[in-house]
This record gives structure tokens, C-alpha cells and sequence, in this order.
């Protein structure tokens, strides 16, 4: 492994179906005053809510509500939840839902006490906290994201059509994070295969970087095997237990920093997904999966040899009596076909971009980069339209 690095992860795991048992001795830690943050009512619908509630009541806890986080949380959202918390003095931030609550959590936790626009501060300027944190907790019931064990915290300004993600430092990571696959079992089906590829995202945005003998590459392949072979079985029975605890776990640890020690990592395709979905507000994963084949495909001759030990190592692709772009690209290929095969959206169009948001949404690329531009605008343009089949 090339490079110096330091390590640490501050969040506590709580996994399995009994994870939640553990919340009361969390809560223990924390004040009085509670901001239970979650989104359109589905942990009402299911009972999650009621056990939550019971469980903050039982620990003499004072609730403040913010819901209705929507997928792409807004700067107005944020605007509101910061004026929630501090109307209630709230001394932890309890986000129960998926990524973008576990996002939108972290991002008031950082505003609060923030004395000037947030947006401008960190999502614009890119500056780092020098203010209070309020601590956040998460109950995940959908993964993907990655949030409940990372800093970042994605939101949207649909006025000025950014999305940006700011990946905040371990002080901001959850404190805890109660995990119980479960809770998974009810999400719609697209929901649900946008967040697979999420996953894959996460992973081939680190693994597709630096060519060194790295170990990283190694623990990336066996999480890419894992996943392919439990998405496959989920998208077919949802509540397959093992199958989605299994993706769940892939989720976590695919984006904990601990696979990116010793990587330079490229994120154009979450650049690329982010800037569509600025535009269209699209689901994430989707604006991922309708972006990433035309983007690898137009890197792939630059790294060849990467591309082909991915074909090989993860997608079982048999190397004899062929050259090694022709590995490669059976590797992209069968990619292809899983995509397929799970139910992502490979084409833009299907997300509501039309042509003439394409100049619009390469601009945006640019503006999101935050250091990990590889492309140029021209190329930004052949891989948009080359999502749209153009």
C-alpha cells in the first residue's frame, strides 16, 4: 500500500434484530431533550415510530419533531431544522430512516450553532466545524448511503441546482447507529435497487484508483462478490434475512472510510449523479447506475489492467485466448447485464434530463468536483449524452 494514513471510526454498532434493545442504554448518555428526525411517515406506518417514542418516553426524554425529510433534503429543510433544534435546547439529534435523514441529521448537527449560512460555509466554501456539534443517532431502515458510519451529509439547493455533499470529519460521524436488517424488508422495490447500486458506487469509486498491490483492492473485490450475490437474491425475496443483512453490513462498511486507506479514490460518477439529480431530483442511486457505464467505459482504456482484474476477480470473467481490453470490456458487459437484472436505470432520460439541461448539469460537475475532476468539460459532455444514448 502506497502513502501514509491514520485511521479511526468513532460509531458504535448496534446490529440484528434485537439492535434496538440497545437504545435506552445509548440514550442514557445524552440530555433531556431529544430531535427525533425522520421522513414521510413510513416508521408510522410500519411501528418503528411507536417503539422509538416508548422507548424516549420510558428514559423521561422530552421529543422534538422534525419530519417530512424528503430524499433530497433541501437547504430549506435545513434552514428549519436548525431553527427546530434550537427552539428546543435538544441535546441529541435521533434520525431514524435512511441515508438522507442519517445525512440531514449530521447536516443540522453542524448548523445549529453555526454563525453564518450554513450552505455558504460548508457546502459552497467547503469549511471545516468550529462550532458546537450537536451529537446525532441513527436508526437505519434503508441502506446505501453508507451514512450511519461516515461524515457526510448531502444536501440540495434547488434555486442555485446544487446538490453537494460535504464529508464532514469523525467528530461529526454518528455517535451510534442501531442497524436491524428488518426494517429493510418494506421498501418499494426501486427504493430498494437504487440503494444497491449506491453500494456498488461507493465501492468501484474507491477500488477503480491506483494501480499499487493494495489491500484495499482485495477487501473491495469480496464486498463486490457479496453484494452481487445477495442483491440478486433480495430483488427476487425481499425478506430474505440473510440476504439483506448481508447487503446491509456491505452498505456499512463500504463507506466507512476504512476501504479507502491508501487510495486516491475518484468520484467523478457521484459528481456526475449528484449534478443530474440537482436537476431532476431523481433518486440517487438511479442518477449513479444511469451514469456510471458511459464514465467507465470512456476511463477504462487508462486503466486498463485495473478493469481487467476487475473482469476476472468479480465477475468470473474467463481470461484465456483473450486480449486484455476484450476482459475488460466483458467485465463492464456483465455489469451491465446485473444492472439489468436488479432494475437500475441506465439511461438519463428516464430520470427527466432533456438536452437542454446537459450544458447546465456539466457546469455543475465542475462546481461539485471537490478535487476529484478527471475529466475534462468536453468529456463531462460525451459521457452525459452518451447516458442518454445520444
Amino acid at each position: 500500500m502506497l502513502g501514509n494514513f491514520t485511521y479511526s471510526n468513532p460509531t458504535k454498532l448496534y446490529f440484528g434484530e434485537n439492535s434496538l434493545d440497545y437504545l435506552r442504554e445509548e440514550l442514557m448518555q445524552y440530555g433531556k431533550n431529544i430531535l427525533l428526525v425522520y421522513g414521510g411517515g413510513s416508521i408510522k406506518k410500519n411501528g418503528l415510530y411507536d417503539q422509538v417514542v416508548e422507548i424516549l418516553k420510558s428514559c423521561g426524554k422530552e421529543i422534538f419533531e422534525d419530519a417530512g425529510i424528503m430524499p433530497n433534503p433541501t437547504v430549506e429543510k435545513l434552514y428549519e431544522g436548525c431553527e427546530r433544534a434550537r427552539k428546543g435546547s435538544v441535546d441529541l439529534i435521533l434520525a431514524v430512516g435512511g441515508g438522507s435523514v442519517c445525512d440531514y441529521a449530521k447536516a443540522v448537527s453542524v448548523s445549529v450553532h453555526c454563525k453564518e449560512d450554513p450552505w455558504d460555509k460548508y457546502y459552497l466554501r467547503m469549511e471545516d466545524v468550529d462550532n458546537e456539534i450537536i451529537p446525532v443517532g441513527c436508526i437505519l431502515t434503508m441502506v446505501g448511503t453508507g451514512s450511519e458510519m461516515n461524515g457526510g451529509a448531502v444536501i440540495t439547493n434547488q434555486e442555485q441546482k446544487l446538490k453537494i455533499g460535504h464529508v464532514f470529519g469523525e467528530n461529526v460521524f454518528p455517535r451510534f447507529s442501531i442497524l436491524n436488517p428488518v426494517y429493510t424488508f418494506t421498501l418499494p422495490k426501486y427504493q430498494m435497487a437504487a440503494g444497491f447500486f449506491d453500494i456498488m458506487s461507493h465501492i468501484l469509486e474507491q477500488y477503480f484508483s491506483g494501480e499499487d498491490d493494495n489491500t484495499s483492492d482485495y477487501l473491495m473485490e469480496g464486498l463486490l462478490k457479496s453484494l452481487i450475490h445477495s442483491s440478486k437474491i433480495a430483488v427476487k425475496n425481499p425478506e430474505d434475512y440473510e440476504a439483506r443483512s448481508n447487503i446491509m453490513w456491505i452498505a456499512t462498511w463500504a463507506l466507512n472510510t476504512l476501504v479507502a486507506k491508501g487510495k486516491t479514490t475518484d468520484w467523478m460518477v457521484h459528481m456526475l449523479g449528484q449534478s443530474v439529480g440537482a436537476y431532476t431530483d431523481a433518486t440517487h442511486g438511479m442518477t449513479l447506475s444511469a451514469v456510471s457505464l458511459p464514465y467507465y467505459r470512456l476511463i477504462m482504456p487508462y486503466g486498463l489492467q485495473k478493469f481487467k482484474r476487475y473482469a476476472v476477480n468479480v465477475w468470473d470473467v474467463k481470461p484465456e485466448g483473450k486480449s486484455d481490453e476484450e476482459i475488460a470490456k466483458e467485465g463492464l458487459s456483465r455489469m451491465e447485464d446485473y444492472m439489468k437484472e436488479i432494475g437500475v436505470v441506465l439511461n438519463i432520460e428516464e430520470l427527466g434530463v432533456t438536452e437542454d439541461m446537459l450544458e447546465g448539469i456539466a457546469n455543475g460537475v465542475f462546481i461539485l468536483d471537490g478535487g476529484y475532476k478527471v475529466l475534462s468539460s468536453d468529456e463531462v459532455l460525451q459521457v452525459l449524452k452518451d447516458s442518454m444514448g445520444k
